[in-house]
């Protein structure tokens, strides 16, 4: 027997093999039915999980308790309305909490954890470094296995990078990215002569560096007059006396504080200048965050500026009446810290689903793509070149409940914010320098 024919009966098995499944497959009557429930991605009747990676314990686990708090709320508004409608019938959505513990490496291996359960929904947020290793994981997991897919959802990263340079098909963000806070902070300090000079003071990471080196081009280019008299960065979580700080701060005569800082981070360091009676501006992108205007005190009224998507004194009846529901939900004081994006975001999900007639993250993604989301008093477009939301920014100022403009006030302090600044959605849209690899 020839070598050639040896080859041919020693694969002989295999072929035939192939060659008969191959038959099955093309007889008439043998081709598989998909049914409704196949093809949206997820068993008829079963709840479709969500998964959150976030840092539920360790310095910033108050942070975290806050984001579940806001996103079980929009999930609950979901459900309340019968769920994800699909093809095969309607779909509650499941919230699956998972701790990171504020750490990268612990992020991805819930990020694992949720592989290995087929949730085909992260969320994420309270770290930009998080953030960015996620992305880089989910894509490289997408490439592996395309029938294990995911897809992720930001709601607070707020790195310009990763809807620019580092932009991913898999990501999208809801919140506004660091550049787009800095350019609305930028105007109101702009418009604000008494500030002359100004020291950066923000976490050591990749989101920290960010806003220092935005605010010195925005300052530069809305405010040359102004000095920059210091710039510094410090350890995420780490500080637990921020006096230090604020001495700087005084020795360098500034009287405005430009800072980033988030969660315990911020809290700390408002109640440092509160404590050493630093009289100074604080113009924050998180200065109406969970604590710290009661930390503050008197010593934030108009002190303490931040910027955000929206605000309980934003104004309306329909934004009143959604903030009314939150605090139904989460009456205690402490849990006074509704994040309007968080809870858009999950039915703007559910919206991209029904739109898919899926749960597959591939068809989600398509179908969240320049989507427009308006729930009465706040528009969102899903921007489908860099995969970032477009919407209103609110600068507020902090001041004492009752005074014009602050009806309600933060978690029972007896202190609130008013808008100073209120940009429509188109006044918000950044450039993009993303290049988007689809699959």
């Amino acid at each position: 027997m020839t070598a050639r024919f040896t080859r041919y009966f020693t694969h002989a098995p295999a072929l035939l093999t192939l060659a008969a499944a191959l038959l099955s497959v093309a007889a008439p009557g043998a081709l598989r039915t998909v049914d409704a429930a196949e093809a949206s991605g997820v068993a008829a009747g079963k709840p479709i999980p969500l998964a959150l990676i976030e840092g539920m314990s360790g310095p910033f686990a108050d942070a975290g308790a806050a984001v579940e708090r806001n996103l079980r709320f929009g999930v609950e508004r979901v459900n309340a309305q019968g769920g994800v409608a699909l093809p095969d019938g309607r779909h509650p959505l499941e919230l699956v909490v998972l701790d990171s513990k504020g750490s990268t490496e612990a992020a991805l291996m819930q990020l694992r954890a949720a592989q290995d359960r087929h949730i085909g929904f992260v969320m994420q947020g309270n770290s930009s470094a998080v953030a960015a290793a996620l992305v880089t994981a989910i894509d490289r997991q997408n490439t592996r296995e395309p029938d294990n897919r995911e897809l992720f959802l930001n709601y607070s990263a707020d790195d310009p990078a990763l809807t620019n340079a580092n932009c991913s098909f898999w990501h999208f963000r809801f919140d506004a990215h660091a550049g787009m806070r800095m350019d609305a902070l930028a105007d109101v300090i702009a418009a604000d002569k008494s500030v002359r000079k100004v020291y950066l003071l923000n976490q050591d990471y990749s989101f920290g560096h960010d806003v220092s080196t935005l605010a010195r081009s925005a300052l530069a280019k809305d405010r040359p007059d102004i000095a920059i008299v210091g710039d510094e960065f410090h350890p995420i979580g780490r500080v637990k006396d921020f006096a230090p700080y604020i001495a700087k701060i005084r020795a360098a005569g500034a009287d405005a504080v430009v800072t980033g800082n988030w969660g315990n981070d911020l809290t700390l360091l408002v109640k440092a200048a509160r404590e050493q009676g630093l009289d100074a501006k604080f113009y924050t992108f998180y200065g109406n965050s969970l604590g710290a205007p009661a930390a503050l005190g008197d010593a934030g009224v108009k002190h303490v500026i931040a910027v955000a998507d929206w605000h309980p004194n934003a104004g309306g009846a329909a934004s009143d009446a959604w903030y009314k529901a939150f605090r139904a939900r989460y009456p205690a004081a402490q849990d006074d810290y509704p994040v309007l994006r968080m809870s858009m975001m999950v039915e703007m999900l559910a919206q991209a689903m029904t739109k898919a007639a899926s749960a597959d993250p591939a068809a989600v993604a398509k179908a969240l793509e320049g989507l427009r989301f308006d729930n009465g008093f706040h528009p969102i477009l899903m921007r489908a070149d860099d995969h970032q939301a477009i919407q209103p920014l609110y600068v507020m100022q902090m001041d004492k409940q009752g005074t014009p403009g602050v009806r309600f006030d933060n978690e029972g302090s007896g202190y609130g914010f008013r808008t100073v600044l209120a940009l429509p959605a188109e006044r918000t849209a950044p450039s993009t320098v993303c290049k988007m690899k689809r699959p």
